[in-house]
């Protein structure tokens, strides 16, 4: 384990740590967009150099293109693997139901894409991410620049009549002009503090021109894995319908996971 991580730091590491587990040689895996994400990447280009796991890796940004190439991982193009075994990527938040709000880092659209090309969907995640309910964290929508302001004007009146407890819409700067995806997009981050119906949200927000993709990720995680700060971490299983629970056994053993039960 890196020396003298901060708890959340240490969270996201362990985490990242115990993900990378379910990734097996000839793999074709996504590799998630993010702070949480970029300690999974190093993860795996670790085990790439130590152990010589042979993967191909599918970018959902060009930062983790970028990084997954430094640390030894072969990347390509979705287009190119066409289907993947196992994306994992972070998340910004994530209910009982292992629904996601996601997009923080502005790769929402190639992350859902990814993801939803995959056999299965792992997250990583500290505990913070954790609610009860989404919504708290502001809901990015990435939508075309033509028009925003009209679209803008649409979300903000569409949202009056969905089960949410704002209506703030704004657009997501990068100092004086507004933010880019990789699509050439811009970002506008619904401030809904509480969405009742993630599903019905979802679905009436695509409809609404301009806009490309929303960030809830709806009935597309499998497996949650959530870090602690003090090295634990607990696996969520929403098809095995498990919760396992782990610790750190040793800072230096090649595993350092070892299984606590459900």
């Amino acid at each position: 384990m890196p020396a003298e991580l901060s708890p959340i730091d240490k969270a996201k590491f362990v985490a990242a740590k115990r993900a990378v587990e379910y990734v097996q040689s000839g793999m074709k895996v996504g590799l998630g967009t993010g702070s949480t994400a970029a300690w999974m990447v190093r993860c795996l280009g670790e085990r790439v150099r130590e152990e010589g796991l042979r993967i191909t890796g599918i970018p959902t940004s060009r930062r983790t293109a970028d990084l997954a190439r430094h640390v030894g991982i072969t990347v390509t193009s979705l287009d190119d693997a066409k289907w993947l075994d196992l994306t994992i990527d972070g998340a910004d938040e994530f209910d009982t139901n292992l629904n996601l709000i996601k997009g923080g880092g502005a790769a929402l659209l190639q992350e859902k894409i990814v993801a939803t090309a995959s056999d299965q969907m792992i997250v990583i995640a500290d505990a913070a991410k954790e609610v009860a309910q989404l919504g708290f964290y502001p809901l990015p929508l990435e939508v075309i620049p033509f028009g925003w302001q009209t679209t803008k004007a649409l979300l903000e009146e569409t949202l009056i009549s969905l089960d949410v407890m704002g209506t703030d819409c704004t657009l997501r700067m990068n100092g004086e002009r507004p933010l880019l995806t990789d699509e050439s997009n811009y970002i506008i981050d619904l401030h809904l503090k509480r969405i009742g119906n993630p599903r019905q949200v979802a679905l009436v927000l695509n409809q609404i021109p301009g806009v490309v993709e929303n960030g809830l990720f709806i009935d597309i995680c499998d497996i949650v894995v959530v870090g602690h700060g003090d090295g634990r971490v607990t696996v969520r299983d929403i098809n095995a319908g498990t919760v396992t629970d782990y610790r750190v056994i040793s800072a230096t053993t090649d595993n350092i996971f070892a299984d606590m039960g459900d």
